[in-house]
């Protein structure tokens, strides 16, 4: 009996989720943010299972970039942190990425950008409030100026932005960021950026010409006490492990490291082959759910580094071999990061390099 962690990547759910962003989003197109490994799901994956449908990639770094070329994909690429140094602008260049432009030191490199290899695309940032990337408003009609007059550059310069709470969809700050850039942009020629999926969701007045959405796209939450089926996604992985002991355990006995909880009764508990060595959480807490067969049933104890303990109280037909299933369709993702203290997106990008990736076409 295999003891490993299996994660499940849904295709089919990864191509609704796409259909239903784009008709959201309608009539902006979409870049299908493959950041950080695709959130987990595996960059070429995502890609392969999205070619053909979604309208852009859009990549933290460079070194994504490379990876979709080499894998075939000839869709529009957007690298959003842009080049990291000089000689990144040749490299972009030669695989015809786009490249977001945040910072000055970045303008100096970008003269050097030689028309002979091809016009580089930019996107222009603007920092309307989230004060990470960007440049300030004031600045921006300057800026637009200088990267037109480069001529190693596309002169369709794209202008985005970053929302730091559109999941607030009753908040000011969002409001305030549209108008800044608006403001900020006014009378600049160039397609416009503004939403990320929570923004998709709440504010339409954000849509632009183009949305950039991550967490939709695997069918996670990005408002607090919702999970992505309440928006019509589906979720993209499934985390799954077995049992592998089961055991009596008398009433009064502590589970697990540092015994931080105690069994009222003497009740039957399971072991998952599972734990923080395979990118489950350590911090989940006792009472966070976990399906064992069709049943819901409580982690107890502590999180250790390749297993769990189980209340099998409520499942007392388990047995040695049962799926234990830790996130996927049935028990979403989003209630055991609440659990854990953290947000889905921690969790599907924290699997690790023991955890077995699988394919499925629903």
């Amino acid at each position: 009996m295999s003891r490993t962690t299996v994660a499940t990547v849904h295709l089919g759910a990864l191509r609704h989720n796409l259909a239903r962003i784009k008709q959201l989003a309608a009539p902006a197109k979409v870049m299908a943010v493959v950041k950080a490994d695709a959130y987990g799901h595996g960059l070429e994956r995502v890609a392969r299972a999205l070619d053909g449908e979604a309208d852009a990639f859009a990549v933290a770094a460079l070194g994504d970039g490379l990876r979709l070329r080499a894998a075939g994909h000839r869709q529009r690429i957007v690298v959003l942190s842009g080049p990291d140094r000089a000689s990144d602008i040749a490299e972009m260049q030669r695989l015809n990425l786009d490249a977001a432009i945040h910072h000055e030191e970045q303008l100096h490199w970008l003269k050097e950008a030689s028309p002979s290899r091809g016009l580089l695309r930019v996107w222009l940032k603007v920092d309307s409030g989230m004060h990470r990337l960007g440049f300030a408003p004031e600045a921006v009609s300057f800026v637009h100026a200088q990267l037109a007059s480069m001529p190693g550059i596309d002169p369709d310069i794209g202008l985005l932005t970053h929302f730091a709470e559109s999941e607030v969809f009753d908040g000011t700050e969002t409001p305030a960021q549209i108008a800044r850039f608006t403001e900020a942009t006014q009378g600049l020629r160039g397609p416009r950026s503004l939403s990320n999926s929570a923004a998709v969701l709440g504010w339409a007045s954000a849509r632009g010409d183009w949305v950039r959405t991550g967490g939709l796209l695997y069918g996670l939450s990005v408002v607090d006490g919702k999970v992505g089926a309440d928006f019509g996604f589906r979720p993209a992985m499934t985390l799954s492990t077995r049992l592998i002991a089961i055991n009596r355990i008398g009433k009064g006995e502590r589970i697990g490291y540092n015994g931080t909880w105690t069994c009222p009764e003497d009740m039957p508990v399971g072991v998952a082959a599972v734990g923080y060595g395979d990118g489950y959480p350590r911090s989940a807490v006792a009472g966070t759910p976990v399906l064992v067969g069709d049943r819901r049933v409580p982690l107890i104890g502590r999180v250790s580094m390749d297993l769990i303990t189980l209340d099998l109280r409520e499942a007392p037909d388990a047995k040695v071999g049962d799926r234990v299933m830790l996130w996927g369709p049935e028990l979403p993702v989003e209630i055991i990061a609440a659990q854990a203290g953290t947000i889905s997106y921690d969790l599907t990008c924290g699997m690790t390099r023991r955890v077995l990736f699988v394919e499925d076409e629903d």
